[in-house]
């Protein structure tokens, strides 16, 4: 895979992190804040009035999703710098080189 392709992957990564976090996470504030003030958890839907729930499965749901966000940003953040310190275009072949000061090919015209 090629250097710009990792940089490329880890920004759209990162991008898909925040968007994820930025669209679904309001859904997953409240567990700690509910559990920490209140001690109970609450279930909230449209059309039902709130059903109490356990709060430890409330906050595990928390966790995983924002385990899920930063694997997503970390791995994007991985790809960036593997992107950035990779060897570009250092290992090109010299038979492979074209342009200027291309005078090692003898099937010159």
């Amino acid at each position: 895979m090629s250097d710009m392709r990792f940089i490329i992957a880890g920004v759209g990564l990162v991008f898909v992190g925040f968007i994820i976090l930025g669209g679904f996470g309001q859904n997953y504030q409240a567990a700690t804040l509910e559990s920490a003030e209140f001690g109970t958890c609450y279930e909230y839907s449209d059309d039902l009035p709130p059903v109490e729930i356990n709060c430890s499965f409330k906050i595990l749901d928390q966790t995983l999703f924002f385990g899920l966000v930063a694997g997503f940003i970390g791995a994007g953040i991985i790809s960036l710098i593997k992107g950035a310190s990779g060897n570009w275009d250092s290992k090109v072949n010299p038979e492979d080189m074209v342009g200027p000061g291309d005078n090692q090919r003898t099937d010159k015209d």
